[in-house]
This record gives C-alpha cells, structure tokens and sequence, in this order.
C-alpha cells in the first residue's frame, strides 16, 4: 500500500492522544495529500459528507513478530485480551481506523487541497493509507455493545486548571487539553498522587498530579522535544 497523506497534529508524544477518536471533539488535526494524490478531483464531492472514516498506520508501533494477547491499558495492564478483541497498536498489521468530523477543505493552501478534521487521535505526521466517507445509514449501530470498554469510558476526572496556566497555551487548543485531561491519560495501572505528568501538546508541556478523580495542573512550560 501507498502512503496517501500525512496527519499534522498538536500530538508531538504518544502520551496524552485520546484513546479513541471522536473522545476530544476540539483536538484538530490537518490531512495534507502527498503530491501525487494533492488533487482537488480526488476530493470531488467530499464536502457533502460531516464525518470520515481515517485508515492509517501506528507508524511508532512497529515491531518484529506479532502476540495473539494483548493487555489493554484501561484494565490495568495486567489482563490479557486476545489482539482482535481489541483496539491496541501492537498487530499483525499496525494498522489504525479513525472516524474524524470534517471541518472544511483548504483548497487554496500552500499544501492544498488539504483536509481540516477534528476528534483527531493520531501523532503528528501519522502516515494516512485511505480516507472513505462516515455513511450514517450503515455506519452507526446505537445498539451495538462495547464489551470491556463500557465501564472503562465512564472514567472521567474533574480538571482543576488555573487561569493563568490556562493562558500560556495557545488560544486554539485551551478547549482541547482540559478534554484531553479530563480523559486521565495515564495508564490505569499508575496512582500515585505525589507523581508529576507531562502531556506535551500545541507546543507546551502541561504537567499534572492526580488524587482521587481530580487532576490539578501543576506547571505549563515550552515543550523541548
């Protein structure tokens, strides 16, 4: 397969990217075409659609060989659940799906046409393999079960984040991170309320501790790499 586009995120780490697209509606990412697909015919029509469907590679995933079992982080890292039972980046092909709202085409950009997308849960520079319209009538299934990640998705933390912290991050991603946070991105198998996280995003590192179901941010500062 050919590698299409590239997904340009505020995710510089995988630490801190939502688990599952859609989770952060305000996390924006840019999907910029590889030359020979940057054709605006190619796009023809795709306005029409709300959400599309992202099929892409866990391009910091790979690795030699591959295991029928994996443990999943929201169980606390110690129960093993077979690979195909879950959503993990450790396959026999690392190969992502993600369902992205579509905010608008930039046509007339420098790297246009380009698509402007959000609930974005992929890396910067994410390699993209195809991208097919989100068809509601077939696509969304209300009654479908979601087996163990039912009680996994009701973990949410209040997130007490002071103005002034608030303000050094840049003004289009200060909705974004207190989603981002409010979601615990630390595996559930870490609680230890006297440690220091650090979730780089927009270029900032916010670093946090977490004590019972609240995260407090402790420091913002500039991302170093």
């Amino acid at each position: 397969m050919e590698i299409i586009a590239h997904v340009r995120t505020d995710f510089p780490t995988k630490f801190g990217v939502p688990r599952q697209s859609g989770l952060v509606r305000e996390a924006r990412g840019r999907v910029v075409f590889e030359p020979p697909y940057r054709n605006p015919d190619a796009l023809r029509g795709i306005e029409d659609f709300s959400h599309l469907w992202i099929l892409w590679e866990f391009s910091k995933a790979r690795r030699q060989g591959w295991s029928a079992t994996v443990r999943p982080p929201r169980l606390g890292g110690n129960t093993r659940l077979g690979v195909f039972a879950t959503r993990s980046p450790f396959r026999p092909n690392a190969i992502g799906l993600s369902c992205v709202r579509l905010e608008g085409v930039d046509w007339d950009g420098p790297d246009g046409p380009a698509l402007i997308v959000s609930g974005v849960d992929m890396l910067d520079g994410t390699p993209v393999y195809d991208i097919k319209p989100y068809l509601p009538y077939v696509d969304s299934h209300p009654e479908a079960r979601g087996g163990f990640t039912e009680e996994a998705r009701s973990h949410v933390l209040k997130v007490e984040f002071p103005e002034e912290l608030l303000h050094k991050m840049p003004a289009h991603a200060r909705e974004a991170i207190v989603e981002i946070l409010s979601q615990d991105p630390r595996p559930a198998y870490q609680d230890d309320p006297g440690r220091l996280y650090g979730v780089p995003y927009a270029g900032m590192d916010v670093r946090f501790a977490v004590s019972g179901d609240t995260l407090t941010v402790r420091e913002v500062v500039e991302y170093q790499g």
